[in-house]
């Protein structure tokens, strides 16, 4: 594997700063350090990035027109009493509240799209290749260093439970980068036990259900 591509020598040092990286490949990244000035100048870098998140925040001074709000609202004030409103007008109030209590919930439920789960799938010698991360209705994978594919072929996702049989996840878009759409029972799948695995396999996909190929990745998805 060739650790001089920027890419790679990027996603290396955030998984290792994160804390996302395994064992084994936390032990060899470990040995590269040694050896590898600007490697571990890119892993400062991403210590730096993050430990950044955690200062406090500089004190600001609050502005005089704040203060002169705040002075308005507790000084003693003339007592207003309002005219009575008609029950037709508390009737389309109390509509319109609860419309915009309804569109603000929906608003919160859509656009909720945080990752549920993760893996990192590795080569046979367990270097890193892809990451895939589970969302309510979908997969999202992203090529760490995904060997060449021929135009010909395909890779497919396989997920494999507790009883062993693999059951197709979808083919992995070309170039390892993008989406890969969930059944509803792909959705009940991922949230149980399982191992992943990739298959090089005919364009489309195996045509048999099963894998018909080499296994090329494999790692296990975890709760995040």
């Amino acid at each position: 594997m060739n650790y001089q591509t920027p890419s790679l020598r990027r996603a290396l040092a955030a998984d290792y700063a994160i804390g996302l990286m395994p064992a084994a490949a936390r032990r060899r990244f470990e040995q590269l350090l040694l050896e590898d000035a600007a490697l571990r100048a890119e892993l400062a870098h991403w210590q730096d990035s993050l430990a950044s998140l955690t200062e406090a925040l500089p004190e600001q001074p609050v502005p005089e027109r704040v203060w002169q709000g705040f002075t308005a609202r507790i000084d003693p004030q003339k007592l207003h009493v309002p005219q009575k409103r008609s029950f037709w007008n508390w009737m389309r109030v109390t509509a319109a509240l609860c419309s915009l209590v309804v569109v603000v919930f929906l608003s919160v439920l859509y656009n909720r799209d945080e990752a549920r789960y993760s893996a990192t799938l590795l080569t046979a010698d367990s270097q890193p290749a892809l990451r895939v991360q589970a969302h309510d209705n979908y997969l999202q994978v992203e090529p760490l260093a995904l060997a060449a594919v021929d135009p010909g072929r395909s890779l497919e996702l396989w997920a494999i439970p507790a009883n062993g049989k693999p059951i197709s996840l979808g083919v992995i878009p070309a170039g390892g980068k993008g989406k890969v759409e969930l059944s509803d029972a792909q959705k009940v799948l991922i949230g149980k036990p399982i191992a992943l695995a990739v298959s090089l396999e005919p364009k489309g996909g195996s045509p048999t259900g099963q894998p018909t190929g080499p296994v090329l990745y494999q790692g296990s998805l975890a709760v995040l």
